[in-house]
């Protein structure tokens, strides 16, 4: 579950400076991606009540997030951050949780995020620029 708001830069630096892999805005994409998955999937949650949202919900959330952000550049800017595979995006959430900064339930593992989708399919193939001659 997200944070009810934004997180404090000292909590989230702590935690980026304590993981020291990933840059802050690589879990701020996560923060916002999360946020966005929960409202996506909020629309099909009767009213007043609460859902968790998975490892494999929060991947296709980012994948999406991701997507919608940034188009073809997308793979760009998280292999930039080095995130590379749906492992990663877990490797962030369990820092975050580790840390305080979100919650689990029991049922949650970090192999949730393993091979949610295939990166390189998704983010480097199929694109085409169409060109008017």
């Amino acid at each position: 579950m997200p944070p009810d708001g934004p997180i404090s830069e000292p909590d989230l630096l702590d935690v980026v400076e304590q993981v020291g892999l990933y840059p802050v805005e690589a879990f701020e994409f996560v923060q916002a991606g999360l946020r966005q998955t929960v409202e996506t999937l909020k629309a099909d949650v009767p009213a007043g009540e609460s859902r968790h949202v998975t490892g494999q919900e929060l991947c296709l959330g980012l994948r999406d997030f991701a997507i919608d952000r940034w188009g073809m550049m997308a793979g760009t800017v998280l292999r930039r951050w080095q995130i590379t595979s749906t492992l990663d995006f877990g490797k962030i959430v369990f820092a975050m949780i580790e840390h305080g900064l979100m919650s689990q339930t029991d049922d949650d593992t970090l192999d949730d995020f393993r091979d949610a989708f295939d990166f390189k399919k998704t983010f480097d193939s199929g694109y085409t620029i169409a060109c008017k001659l």
